[in-house]
């Protein structure tokens, strides 16, 4: 069984900053791509930012400049560094990993969301 469990999410101001995490568990032999999505209410989930193994990553226009995100394949864990949050900023974050496990098959897995609010 593989999990991705999300942290770091809260309430901040406009203009602060927050680091969200996500670390896989299980039986995992390796974590390919993986992947930052948002989720607003009354919209449509988003792509945030993605990582690939070799580490290229790609960010959507909103986010570019303020959001990095980055990977730690020793933990297992990767990360997104939020900076100069706006309001819009505002919704349910969520991670997603294409792993492989140790049965040799590799699934995307999505984890259980985080809340983000910026608001003063």
């Amino acid at each position: 069984q593989v999990q991705l469990v999300e942290s770091g999410g809260g309430l901040v101001q406009p203009g602060g900053s927050l680091r969200l995490s996500c670390a896989a568990s299980g039986s995992i032999v390796r974590l390919n791509n993986m992947g930052w999505y948002r989720q607003a209410p009354g919209k449509q989930r988003e792509l945030v930012a993605t990582i690939t193994l070799g580490g290229s990553t790609n960010y959507a226009d909103s986010v570019k400049g303020r959001f990095t995100i980055s990977r730690d394949n020793s933990k297992n864990t990767f990360y997104l560094q939020m900076n100069s949050l706006k309001p819009e900023d505002t919704a349910v974050y969520y991670c997603k990993g294409n792993i492989a496990n140790a049965w040799g098959r590799t699934y995307d897995y999505w984890g259980q969301g985080t809340q983000v609010t910026v608001s003063s």
